[in-house]
């Protein structure tokens, strides 16, 4: 079996300029929990990327991020909106509930995205005693399915939320991927369009845990600091963290590497779609394919490449991810082992 997965980009390495950037914050002494140079220097990016009014928090992990962007955005008593199958929902061990607190309520998606009208089937009980108060809205960029939301339909969700006295939160583990395929800024799919908090992604994009909690709208999570160590997410030498995501996003490394991702996931689509038997299930937008394929086709597959089916789906439904180094002879070797050719 190759050494190349297309069963998550999480199985990919560090980027090589990710590593350096390591390697180069590896000098001398530097106050720790965020009292560094490149932690001071990474909330100067936040507010050139998304905003004057924009506060960073680097973190440890995706899950890490979610949870404690949504506790702190939520009251004690508060539930989340977001759709069945969200990442917080499915794949987080019900990490929101246990550490968090928090109740999710959960909305039936054709695609993985909620619109206004979706989300206002659990957006009612507010102020009574007996229901989990719908407290925040939570969106994924891009979604479990690797579908997008534009600027346009997450601004709708977040008027629809701010009318309701709710906030706006994106799991944006895959933003960089999203904003690559619309051609838009990080701040158009997020601040612009109305978001109070986000979980800033990296790990998926070639960084070795790291991710951070960005607050985009003042006072839409108080307490943040204390509720970051609470949910040991605060790193002591938080300066290793920092200089990752400054390498990703201080220039233009996340668009270059979310845009070949993204293509590489075109062109393995492009190539299944010619397979007699395949068939494309979700639009293609981001760096993730869904697929139905015949058994045979996948068993040949698996043989040569991991990737696995998609829990709770059709048996024939298959997630195949592609990441910042797949490369195009990958793709091709995948598409040949489906097919029953050597690569």
């Amino acid at each position: 079996m190759s050494t190349h997965s297309f069963a998550s980009d999480n199985w990919a390495g560090i980027h090589p300029e990710v590593l350096t950037a390591i390697a180069e914050a590896n000098v001398g002494h530097q106050p720790a929990y965020g009292g560094d140079e490149w932690t001071a220097r990474f909330q100067g990016l936040a507010q050139q990327l998304f905003g004057a009014d924009a506060v960073a928090f680097p973190v440890l992990n995706g899950t890490g991020a979610n949870v404690l962007s949504l506790q702190a955005a939520s009251p004690r008593w508060g539930a989340i909106i977001c759709a069945r199958t969200a990442h917080i929902s499915t794949d987080e061990t019900g990490a929101p509930e246990k550490t968090g607190g928090l109740k999710l309520l959960t909305v039936d998606t054709p695609d993985g995205k909620l619109t206004p009208e979706l989300a206002a089937r659990e957006a009612w009980g507010f102020g009574s005693p007996h229901r989990a108060e719908p407290s925040v809205i939570s969106i994924s960029q891009s979604t479990e399915f690797g579908t997008v939301y534009t600027a346009a339909e997450i601004r709708a969700l977040a008027d629809f939320a701010h009318k309701h006295n709710m906030l706006l939160h994106l799991d944006g583990s895959r933003l960089g991927n999203a904003a690559a395929f619309l051609g838009t800024s990080l701040a158009e799919l997020t601040t612009d369009a109305g978001v109070d908090i986000l979980s800033l992604g990296g790990t998926k994009n070639g960084l070795l845990g790291a991710e951070a909690v960005v607050v985009l709208r003042p006072g839409s999570a108080p307490g943040l600091p204390h509720l970051r160590k609470i949910n040991l997410q605060l790193g002591s030498k938080m300066r290793f963290v920092s200089a990752q995501l400054l390498a990703l996003y201080e220039g233009d490394l996340w668009r270059r590497s979310a845009s070949h991702a993204n293509a590489m996931a075109v062109r393995l689509a492009d190539g299944l779609a010619a397979i007699p038997g395949a068939r494309i299930a979700h639009a293609v937008e981001s760096n993730t394919v869904f697929a139905h394929l015949p058994a045979e086709m996948a068993a040949r597959g698996q043989q040569a490449f991991a990737f696995g089916g998609w829990p709770g789906g059709a048996p024939d439904l298959y997630r195949l991810m592609c990441a910042f180094d797949t490369t195009e002879a990958d793709v091709d070797a995948l598409l040949a082992a489906f097919v029953g050719q050597a690569s």
